[in-house]
């Protein structure tokens, strides 16, 4: 049983998500009071994990989302199927004029000392309305499942949301998934219905069911409850008060094996220090240290996380699934948009310390 982890050899799918697809809006480094014109990207921290997993690391992998059948809902329908990823959804029929709607999240990149700025409109949202019982689970895990993946961005949009992840979660255990929860903890969405004490309580039933965990020291103290590190961080990029946390969290989860996170120093909007770190099974590894020239610094922590659950769906050494996420996670950051542009073979190169020369 490597790394704590009971992870199936094969399955009709090697990764599944649960979460709410979107469209971003990006004028780039234009803020939007002064902006002409947009790319859309489409997104969910659930989905970009599976879009990645697809489309880099060549898993098979599928997304269980809701979907409205509006022209919207048709771009980001297509924008899944051309990342590989198998669709599972619960539709839903807009009614030309208010909803439902698939959310949209407008995103500018920022530049230099201006840091990026997002804001949402989530009104009359598809992904809201999902609920217990919008999914057969026994269905879809019946062809096997090896690893199953949602956030706390989801959790965080409705009362039924959360009870949907804590539902599926139980499902995928029963199939003998490993499950998975990125705790992404938003305090914005949190307010909208259920405040700080809704959440921990949401939160909490669903990391009953979890193996591993994703999140940062805010993370856990906002998404966990778990009281403050005892020991400063001497920097962003110092794993101290991470790793200072990681005791109570086993403490209070003992069957969570895994928790990782990235580490991140903004110098300005386009260079960050860059590194990651994770506790496996009561070891802790660290990647390293890289500044980067940052493109688009939206999806990199999906982009590490995808990266690092191939490794261990792949059975890499634990270090070596730590750093392909650390590699993949740095690259995404030179891509627009919120999904991977990367192919395996540069994940690895990169990850064993290769460099930007001129690939010829």
């Amino acid at each position: 049983m490597k790394y704590g982890l009971n992870i199936q050899p094969t399955g009709a799918l090697d990764f599944l998500s649960l979460g709410a697809l979107v469209h971003r809006l990006d004028p780039g480094i234009i803020p939007f009071r002064k902006a002409t014109e947009c790319q859309v990207h489409v997104s969910g921290g659930e989905f970009n994990c599976a879009a990645n997993l697809a489309d880099c690391f060549r898993l098979q992998t599928g997304v269980a989302s809701a979907m409205v059948d509006y022209p919207v809902g048709d771009l980001i329908a297509e924008r899944v199927r051309a990342m590989g990823v198998k669709p599972f959804y619960k539709y839903f029929k807009h009614n030309g004029v208010n909803g439902p709607n698939m959310a949209a999240v407008y995103s500018d990149r920022g530049f230099g000392v201006r840091p990026p700025v997002v804001f949402y409109n989530r009104a009359n949202e598809a992904g809201a309305m999902l609920k217990p019982g919008d999914f057969d689970w026994k269905a879809i895990f019946s062809s096997g499942v090896r690893w199953f993946h949602s956030g706390g961005i989801f959790a965080a949009l409705s009362e039924t949301t959360g009870q949907l992840i804590a539902e599926s979660m139980q499902a995928a255990k029963a199939a003998g998934a490993v499950t998975s929860f990125d705790l992404n903890y938003r305090a914005k969405l949190w307010n909208i219905w259920g405040g700080h004490e809704r959440a921990l309580a949401v939160i909490a039933r669903i990391v009953e069911h979890v193996d591993v965990l994703v999140g940062n020291e805010e993370d856990l103290q906002m998404g966990l409850g778990m009281p403050g590190p005892e020991v400063a961080a001497k920097s962003k990029l110092d794993p101290s008060a991470f790793f200072g946390m990681i005791e109570n969290v086993i403490t209070k989860y003992p069957h969570v094996k895994i928790v990782a996170t990235t580490l991140r120093e903004v110098a300005s909007s386009s260079w960050h220090g860059w590194s990651a770190v994770a506790w496996i099974d009561g070891k802790t590894y660290l990647a390293p240290t890289v500044d980067l020239d940052v493109f688009d610094r939206v999806g990199g922590g999906d982009g590490f996380a995808s990266g690092f659950f191939y490794g261990l769906l792949n059975g890499e050494e634990p270090e070596q699934a730590v750093n392909l996420g650390w590699a993949h996670g740095a690259l995404l950051t030179t891509y627009p948009g919120d999904t991977t542009m990367a192919t395996l073979e540069q994940v690895r190169a990169f990850a064993q310390g290769g460099s930007a020369r001129i690939q010829r």
